[in-house]
């Protein structure tokens, strides 16, 4: 899979910039979420992989599955993709690309697992803290994982802030050992 998502980011970032010259970054995007979303699962994934089935009819898929009104250099995108045999990477385009318009409108994805479930007092106060920290928005997935016993764990991208029983209790039976 990494080799995949490395092979995708030049398309992405292709796609991306192109976005942003045409003051078009949300539309590009959910364009290419249609075409990830597509290439990922179902009918149309199996048709974008046959062989039998050609480019042209492959396009025609991605096309009306966007909803039409794709912009030229996605239309680009998808017939290179396609005459590649390459359309497989367009979930990891879109995934890419989306990353690149969070980076872009100020976003970051938080992923808090808590021991417990949280207030939405509780919610509110840590996205609050986390946006203040990273000075961005922050769109928040929360989970509830009762094996940290008790507090949270969260990550923000490449950051993880232990703050759980769990991850305590790990850290002190790694420091009794040595």
């Amino acid at each position: 899979m990494a080799e995949l998502t490395t092979v995708a980011r030049p398309y992405a970032e292709a796609a991306f910039r192109a976005s942003v010259e045409a003051k078009d970054v949300s539309g590009y995007g959910e364009k290419l979420q249609l075409f990830g979303a597509a290439a990922a699962t179902g009918e149309a994934a199996s048709l974008l992989g046959n062989p039998k089935v050609s480019a042209k009819e492959k396009a025609e898929l991605l096309f009306s599955v966007a909803g039409g009104n794709v912009p030229d250099v996605l239309k680009n995108l998808a017939n290179t993709l396609i005459e590649n045999q390459r359309a497989t990477l367009l979930p990891f385009i879109s995934e890419h690309f989306s990353r690149l318009q969070r980076e872009h409108d100020g976003v970051v994805k938080a992923l808090i697992t808590s021991a417990f479930a949280l207030s939405d007092a509780d919610k509110v106060s840590l996205i609050d803290g986390l946006a203040k920290k990273y000075g961005k928005h922050v769109e928040a997935e929360v989970k509830v994982d009762a094996s940290l016993i008790g507090g949270a764990r969260i990550q923000v991208g490449d950051d993880v802030i232990h703050a759980s029983v769990r991850d305590t209790l790990d850290k002190m039976a790694i420091a009794l050992a040595h």
